[in-house]
Order: structure tokens, then C-alpha cells, then sequence
């Protein structure tokens, strides 16, 4: 079963190098924006869709396209929508995300928070123009009302969604809306941690990408 990894913006591949899963490919968020991840999965047998931050968001949309290609979800930090609304949804606020959009230029490549001590830096410094279309997505898109049209095509997806309790950019709520998506999800709320999962709990995405790959159902899935 191959895995298909959603990077977060901004990111490098250098994100995952801790995680040991094996992979198929990384796609940066310009591949993303782009339409790469959803040609590939249309052309594939099925595929387990590992998604971070935006990555997360484009992980769900492709699950809400193509249920039936998607054979397991692992949600890294991942919401439907990034910022918040009038309606009590629980996001960035505009001036959050411009803080985050000029953190990212002016530690050039170091991130918002920084590498994490003694982990590999998760970040890249992109072109103005790619930073500028990542901003607008991350500002733009709302998933919810097609994943509440899809509800009961993607509650079948195996989903594992890990959530830092101290996420600045995703909080914590957001895991909650989603566990309600994906009802026999695994939820793993995580202490103490920030935005960057990957280069901090890298053996618990291992675990999980590793977890769905072996359950029975997969190999049925892969020849639907």
C-alpha cells in the first residue's frame, strides 16, 4: 500500500526525516496548491494519506474527492479550516496569521517558533510569490460543509489524527471536530508539544502510519 505524505507551508522534507514509515513520496504545499497529490491518487490502487498542517487540509479534501482511493488517514495537526469565523470556530485570527506569515520571512528558513531543540529544522524559506498562495489557501478554505456532505463515505476511512494541546496555529478543538467526522478515529492528544509533530513525536506517526498499513482491511481497499 503506498504512502502518499501531504507536507505542511513553508516546509521542507527535512520534516520528516525522523519518521522512518516508508513513503512514497512528500509533496511540498506548491504541489499541493497545484493539484500534484490528487492526480497521482486518482491514478493509484489506493493509498494511505499522511497530511501535516496544510498538508492535513489537503489530506481531508482528498478524502472528501475520492473516498474510495483513500485507504487510511493519519491527521498530523490537521484542521478544515484554519482561521476563525464569526461562528465561534477556533482558528487564527488575521493578525495571528500575519504574525506567522512575517515570522517565516524574517527568521529566513528557521520558522515561526524555530527548529525544535535537537530536531532538524521543519522549515524552508520559499519565494514571495509561493508564501503569498499558501497564505491564501491557509486564509480561504473551509472543508466543513464537504465533509459534512461526505460524513458517511469518510466515517469508513481508517483515520489516526494526532493534536498538540499547546498548538498556536491548530488548536486543540479542531481535533475534536474531526473525531466527530471520523468516529472510529484514534485521537492522541499530545502534551506539552507545539505545531511541529513530525520532528517531535516522529516513533508515534511511525506507529501509527505502520498500525493502519497492517489492518486487514487494507489489502480489500487496494483492490476495490
Amino acid at each position: 500500500m503506498d504512502v502518499l505524505v501531504l507536507n505542511g507551508w513553508a516546509a521542507s522534507v527535512q520534516a520528516w526525516e525522523l519518521c522512518k514509515f516508508p513513503r512514497r513520496r512528500i509533496y511540498s504545499y506548491i504541489e499541493q496548491l497545484d493539484g500534484a497529490p490528487g492526480e497521482e491518487l486518482a491514478k493509484s490502487d489506493g493509498a494511505i494519506l499522511v497530511g501535516w498542517s496544510m498538508g492535513g487540509s489537503s489530506a481531508l479534501r482528498l478524502a472528501a474527492e475520492m473516498p474510495e482511493k483513500v485507504a487510511a488517514l493519519v491527521l498530523v495537526a490537521a484542521t478544515p479550516r484554519m482561521m476563525k469565523d464569526a461562528g465561534g470556530w477556533a482558528g487564527m485570527t488575521e493578525r495571528r496569521l500575519a504574525a506567522l506569515q512575517a515570522g517565516l520571512r524574517l527568521t529566513l528558513g528557521g520558522g515561526f517558533f524555530g527548529p525544535p531543540q535537537g530536531c532538524p529544522n521543519p522549515y524552508q524559506m520559499d519565494c514571495e510569490e509561493n508564501l503569498s498562495r499558501g497564505i491564501e489557501y491557509l486564509r480561504a478554505t473551509d472543508l466543513r460543509g464537504v465533509l459534512e456532505e461526505k460524513r458517511e463515505a469518510l466515517s469508513r476511512i481508517p483515520a489516526w489524527i494526532f493534536q498538540s494541546e499547546r498548538d498556536a496555529i491548530v488548536p486543540a478543538a479542531n481535533a475534536a471536530y474531526l473525531k466527530g467526522i471520523f468516529p472510529e478515529a484514534r485521537l492522541e492528544i499530545v502534551p506539552g508539544a507545539e505545531h511541529a509533530l513530525p520532528v517531535t513525536i516522529p516513533e508515534k506517526i511511525d506507529a501509527a502510519v505502520r498500525s493502519l498499513a497492517a489492518l486487514p482491511q487494507m489489502d480489500s481497499r487496494a483492490g476495490a
